[in-house]
Order: structure tokens, then sequence, then C-alpha cells
């Protein structure tokens, strides 16, 4: 498809799931699924990011109080790691003093 055709296609989307179905493809394919899960490390790395400054703490505070380094804690900020939901619990519960709850649909 040429880059125009494209971009009238992206334009004609009715909704943010039309256009993500346009732009990676419906849901359950390799390029939306690849998708779907750099939106996850997203959320995962904000929502870090944001207890972690509401503690008033910085990465390297954070990486003390769970025995990790600063450069792990950096790579999750940044969406650039693969963590383990084991790992999570223990970043934002013995670090944080957060909760977390894990939601399956």
């Amino acid at each position: 498809m040429k880059k125009d055709d494209i971009k009238k296609t992206i334009k004609s989307a009715g909704t943010f799931e039309e256009l993500l179905d346009i732009k990676y493809g419906k849901i359950g394919t390799p390029d939306r699924d690849k998708f779907e899960t750099k939106v996850q490390y997203f959320v995962i790395s904000e929502l870090l990011k944001a207890a972690r400054r509401e503690e008033n703490i910085t990465q390297e505070d954070l990486a003390h109080k769970i025995g990790t380094k600063k450069s792990f804690i950096s790579r999750i900020e940044n969406g650039n790691c693969n963590i383990q939901l084991s790992t999570l619990y223990r970043i934002f519960e013995t670090g944080l003093g957060r909760r977390v709850n894990v939601s399956i649909g």
C-alpha cells in the first residue's frame, strides 16, 4: 500500500480501536501482540515512576530497598525490561509500601 493510501486509511478510522486494527492488525496477530506488550510495559513504567516520586525516593534508594541496582529500576521505568510478577510485587510492596492487585479479564 502506498504512503498516501495508508494515510487515507488511518484518517478513515472512526474509533481508536479501528486505528489500532489498521496500524497494528487485529487482536491476536503478531504485530498487535507486540504492540499490546509494549503498552503494558509503558503502563507499568509510568505507575512505578509515579509511585516512586510520591514516596520522594530516588531510583537508587528504591533499588537499595529491594536489593537490586539503580540501572534495573531505570530500565523498568523506561519500559525496557521484561519484569517478572514476583519482582513487580517486590518493587511495589517492599520497596514502595504499595499493594498490588492483579486482574485477568
